[in-house]
């Protein structure tokens, strides 16, 4: 079988993992800072915080951002349950906005009209999560444009989008945003195992993460409640959680990030071929963005209107034969738990409408041209 997606561990990746292994520190240790550090330095931001999954850097941003009961979340159905399930895990509602068509990224237009109908029932959000879909990155200035209009904190869900560039800015260094939320899973684009990182350039809502992810727990005496009865106190000012990273996995994502550029070209070029190959098929490819670049963590197309067979049966087709094709993603919105709290199919038609027509092609730096023309072959038997 020929996976969606697959991490890609080399030789210095493993040194790095047993050298920690051989240390002093198997968690809490050097390479943790020095794996934020690089980050940081690698995107442009003042601050990152290391977590252990992108489920929870969107946890403690929302926190550090204060969403509890009766404040708002927003974000788009097209994306992984976390991206909305955060504002849950602060007793927060959630609302979706419907994705434009064409990038299957959150509508700006959509978002402007929802604002103004918000505003006019006194019911804004209090933060909005773009999610960067396939790791193509949204339209920041103008979602930062309404932020600034409407008072609403941005978060970036760029999971996908470890390496990606908008406009003349990496991805990451939240000139568009408060906070960037990225993942190191093993399909991402680097992997730590698991892992996440938050970042920043606010230095206060960089200590309230750092608090967040170890039991709200604050070392620093200048910032006590209480005076300290000795050097080893420490004060719980928070309900916290532990969702530290270890060096072990800070280890791994360090040695990969030194490839993260031969990374992206090899995906790059994956996504490029896949754009000749299937040229003259009856399937939408993912439309090019002249003002950004993808980091090309999924390859998604759609089925042409003209196309007889189901999603369903051509997804069947090609598991068939051996492509292990995926679908990213079903809409949040029509998940039972959030069915129940009023949501119904027809809510957001363009999401729902990609939906019933997407397949996720294989795609990974591994992928050689001879397994690719294999996948191709699939589809093309799949659709005929």
């Amino acid at each position: 079988m020929i996976p969606y997606g697959k991490h890609d561990v080399s030789d210095a990746d493993e040194r790095a993992v047993l050298e920690v292994l051989r240390s002093d520190f198997l968690t809490q240790g050097p390479a943790v800072p020095r794996f934020e550090r690089a980050i940081a330095e690698r995107v442009g931001a003042a601050h990152a915080v290391a977590v252990n999954s992108a489920t929870s850097a969107l946890h403690i941003a929302c926190l550090a951002l204060d969403l509890g009961p009766g404040d708002l979340l927003w974000t788009v159905p097209n994306t992984f349950i976390a991206s909305a399930n955060c504002a849950r895990y602060c007793g927060a509602d959630v609302d979706f906005v419907d994705i434009d068509p064409r990038s299957r990224n959150l509508s700006v237009g959509a978002l402007a009209d929802k604002l103004e109908q918000a505003a006019g029932q006194g019911r804004l959000p209090k933060i909005v999560v773009p999610v960067h879909f396939s790791g193509l990155p949204c339209n920041m200035a103008e979602i930062r444009r309404l932020s600034r209009q409407y008072g609403f904190f941005v978060i970036e869900d760029a999971s996908h989008a470890v390496g990606a560039r908008y406009q003349d800015t990496a991805i990451g260094d939240c000139r568009y945003s408060d906070i960037t939320v990225l993942s190191f899973h093993p399909v991402k684009i680097i992997t730590t195992a698991e892992g996440g990182m938050a970042l920043t350039q606010d230095a206060e809502l960089a200590r309230r993460m750092e608090m967040f992810r170890s039991h709200g727990m604050e070392r620093e005496p200048a910032r006590f409640v209480d005076v300290p009865e000795g050097p080893w106190v420490y004060e719980m000012q928070a309900l916290g959680y532990n969702y530290r990273l270890t060096d072990l996995h800070a280890a791994l994502g360090l040695s990969q990030l030194e490839r993260l550029d031969a990374i992206l070209a090899a995906r790059v070029n994956v996504a490029a071929r896949y754009d000749e190959l299937l040229k003259h098929l009856p399937v939408l490819v993912p439309a090019p963005s002249p003002d950004r670049s993808s980091a090309w963590h999924l390859y998604v197309i759609e089925l042409a209107p003209g196309v007889r067979r189901s999603r369903g049966e051509v997804f069947a087709a090609m598991r068939g034969v051996g492509v292990g094709v995926a679908v990213h993603y079903i809409p949040v919105h029509l998940q039972p738990y959030y069915r129940a709290l009023g949501f119904k199919a027809g809510d957001f038609p363009h999401a729902e409408a990609y939906y019933r027509r997407c397949i996720t092609l294989p795609l990974y730096p591994g992928l050689g041209p001879t397994q690719q023309d294999q996948v191709v072959q699939a589809l093309i038997g799949a659709v005929s």
